[in-house]
Formats: structure tokens, C-alpha cells, sequence
């Protein structure tokens, strides 16, 4: 199973109470449904997305005020893209990843490490 968390589940973001508090639920589901899965072999792992290049996000990144700071924030200097997003998942769901269970990978740019 791979279930789809973000960032906010890592880390607290202004004005998103809500959003980080379902996120940070997502992540400790994963890690329960993992232990309780793992004696029948079933792997849950997580995907945490930074922000991504979206039609949602887009007006964001073109925002003369707001853009330049997110993208600034973003050590690789840009927003992700569902190329980036779906990489990792087959990741996750390939074999490549047997040996996880219970993790969330994180796919930011860099946003968490700064």
C-alpha cells in the first residue's frame, strides 16, 4: 500500500492547521498498518510530496509577491512535477523497495532539509 502524505506531516506550515494535522495522521497510519501488516508480508510505506507544479499551484508560482519566496525555500529551486511525484511511487511499489515497511518517502526538493 502506498498512502499520499506531504510535507505538512513533517513540518508545520502557516495557516494549514488543519491540512498538517490530516497529514501527520496519514503518517502515523502508515506506520501502524505497517507493523500491523508486516507478519502477512504486506508493506505500507508513504509518499510525501513537497509542493508540486500543479493547475491548484500554479498561480502560486506566478504570484509577483508569494512565488519567488516558495521557490526560495526549495533548495533545488523549483517546484516539483508529476514526473518526480510518479518516479517515486513506482519506487515504492516496485521491489526496489522490499525491504521497506512503514516509511514515508520524501519528495521536496530539498524543503524539509533546510
Amino acid at each position: 500500500m502506498i498512502n499520499v502524505s506531504s510535507i505538512a506531516g513533517h513540518v508545520g506550515l502557516t495557516r494549514s492547521v488543519p491540512y498538517c494535522a490530516s497529514k501527520g495522521g496519514v503518517e502515523m497510519l502508515t506506520k501502524a498498518l505497517a507493523l500491523d501488516w508486516a507478519k502477512c508480508g504486506g508493506r505500507v510505506n508513504c509518499l510525501a510530496p513537497g509542493y508540486v507544479d500543479t493547475d491548484l499551484t500554479h498561480g502560486l508560482l506566478a504570484h509577483e509577491v508569494h512565488g519567488k519566496p516558495f521557490l526560495d525555500h526549495v533548495p533545488l529551486g523549483r517546484f516539483g512535477t508529476s514526473r518526480d511525484m510518479g518516479g517515486a511511487a513506482v519506487f515504492l511499489a516496485s521491489g526496489a523497495s522490499a525491504y521497506m515497511t512503514g516509511q514515508s518517502l520524501v519528495v521536496d526538493g530539498g524543503w524539509t532539509a533546510a
